[in-house]
């Protein structure tokens, strides 16, 4: 296992399995026939690659250096969508002209050429190109010309195209790296065939108040939940059920939809934001929290005592894809200035929808045993992974430089650490609605900033390079002054409008009241259902 009080900083890599990040490529179940044609590649190199590189570019005699290029962002070695956009990147190599072709076993080749070391990639070619190939591998042939006028032509750039789509959509936080204020907050969507992004909501619609967590019901854009922050309480939720909106005036915290969609599972947290004068400024010490539930075919709102412990705090939420377990992190209670001896178990509970019947809190993994606080757990499709965070102590993990991303089997009760971690945090995952993709975020690049970063797993529980969300410009992630965070896949565009979203905040048309209580009495009886006001038998339907 995983021990910080002996390592104090990230893990290597010999604390786990998984995939290695260099350019090597990983023999995933179901890439067999591209691993052959790799191979045969291989065997066929000279034949190939070697007379091309020895020859003209643009008439011109070409040198071969005997190594890849450096490209920034770096997408070598890396198993990509078929249905991503084009991976525009830069050649950070010194040169007066830089060329790239890209080719695969079928369809056209295309040939880039660029006066910088920016090469953009047609988006028409790319799809075509990447369609025609899906299971098959993707070589970048770049040749850089010098100063006095010599082509130097690097070492092939090797990708492999799954066969598994990637979720269309990518739905995600943007804000400055604050803490103290909220300005220019919004939430949005991006196109991942594409370059397009366009808001779902921004705070500027909402009199400036904290857009915060959003999660999607098995994926789908029509059906998901917005927790908000303002001035006054209650802070409220808005609800859109098949992209009619409501809003419920009931304060909650983190969110997972059960996947019948009748149930929210919500924490009701209690944070202390802090700060450091050293490395990572900030901190947040959760001094008490619970689980609970909302119900929104009864429109009520209930702390299963199991959820509820008067001396641990519970949070983090999670329902498994059979909807059969409640997955969560507890914690026992602490003071303040014991804050990095806070440390959380990975836990799960049984629960029967039908008999509305809770079974035993059960410890997956203690922090006596990881030696470091479980958070985030985020349960595979097939219910046979559990991906969550392991960070030193607490529970933000995005705070954390030293949280790393971690895997559960289920089925061996064993953990391991990833090998797509970084020295920086990496939190914020999701995995697709196929299981075959995740998404996370991390601060790699600078430390500062978080991005969206997108990995391949294979049937094995096998996880593959990672590589950063592709955008237009290739410089985007040089000069952008923004982080990105709580990352979600979804099938596709949320269609309801922002002016509707906005409206059920400031004035809405429907306004649900539930009661009940969303912190556990210290002590006492197991709590019991409250029915909401007027929403005796609330049906999920805000039509």
């Amino acid at each position: 296992m995983h021990d910080f009080k002996r390592t104090g900083r990230k893990a290597s890599a010999a604390w786990g399995g998984g995939v290695p990040v260099g350019g090597r490529l990983p023999p995933a179940p179901g890439f067999r026939q591209a691993f052959r044609c790799f191979l045969r590649w291989l065997i066929g190199a000279w034949l190939v690659v070697a007379p091309v590189a020895q020859g003209a570019v643009e008439g011109e005699s070409a040198v071969v250096v005997g190594r890849a290029p450096t490209l920034f962002p770096d997408y070598a070695g890396i198993v990509i969508p078929p249905n991503i956009a084009p991976l525009n990147f830069k050649v950070e190599e010194p040169g007066t002209r830089y060329r790239a072709e890209f080719h695969s076993l079928k369809g056209r080749a295309i040939t880039v050429t660029s006066r910088n070391s920016a090469i953009r990639i047609p988006v028409r070619a790319w799809r075509e190109l990447v369609a025609t190939n899906v299971g098959d591998l993707l070589w970048c042939d770049i040749s850089v010309r010098d100063r006095v006028g010599r082509w130097n032509r690097f070492t092939t750039v090797t990708n492999l195209i799954a066969r598994e789509e990637i979720d269309r959509c990518l739905v995600y936080r943007l804000l400055k790296p604050l803490y103290s204020v909220y300005v220019n907050i919004g939430i949005y969507q991006r196109d991942l065939e594409s370059f397009s992004e366009r808001p779902v909501l921004e705070n500027r619609h909402t009199q400036g108040g904290c857009l915060n967590c959003h999660t999607f019901l098995n994926h789908r854009p029509d059906t998901f939940a917005i927790h908000t922050r303002g001035s006054a309480n209650p802070q409220p939720m808005l609800l859109v059920i098949s992209n009619a909106v409501a809003r419920v005036d009931k304060t909650l915290g983190y969110l997972s939809w059960h996947p019948s969609g009748r149930l929210l599972a919500f924490s009701a947290n209690k944070f202390a934001l802090f700060y450091h004068t050293k490395g990572e400024t900030r901190d947040v010490f959760d001094a008490r929290s619970n689980l609970g539930i909302y119900r929104i075919d009864s429109n009520a709102v209930v702390v299963p005592t199991v959820l509820g412990l008067p001396d641990r705090n519970e949070t983090w939420p999670c329902w498994s894809p059979d909807g059969k377990y409640l997955y969560y992190c507890s914690a026992p209670r602490l003071p303040v200035d014991q804050f990095k001896q806070v440390r959380y178990d990975l836990m799960r509970v049984a629960y029967d929808i039908d008999q509305d019947r809770w079974g035993d809190p059960e410890v997956l993994l203690s922090a006596e045993q990881s030696g470091g606080s479980a958070a985030q757990p985020k349960v595979s499709p097939d219910n046979r992974w559990v991906l969550f965070c392991l960070a030193k102590y607490g529970n933000f993990p995005i705070y954390q430089p030293s949280s790393d991303l971690f895997v559960f089997d289920l089925q061996t009760r064993q953990c391991r650490r990833l090998s797509i971690n970084s020295e920086q945090a990496d939190s914020w995952h999701c995995w697709s609605a196929n299981g075959r993709w995740i998404v996370f975020s991390s601060k790699r690049l600078d430390g500062l900033f978080a991005r969206p970063y997108f990995s391949y797993v294979d049937r094995d529980g096998q996880f593959c390079k990672p590589f950063v969300l592709p955008q237009e410009d290739p410089s985007f992630y040089e000069h952008y002054l923004k982080t990105f965070n709580v990352p979600e896949l979804v099938l596709g565009p949320i269609e309801v409008k922002e002016s509707a979203l906005a409206q059920a905040l400031l004035d809405p048309l429907k306004s649900l009241k539930p009661t009940g209580e969303t912190r556990p009495p210290e002590a006492g009886p197991p709590s019991t259902i409250v029915e909401g006001e007027g929403q005796k038998r609330y049906q999920p339907s805000l039509k």
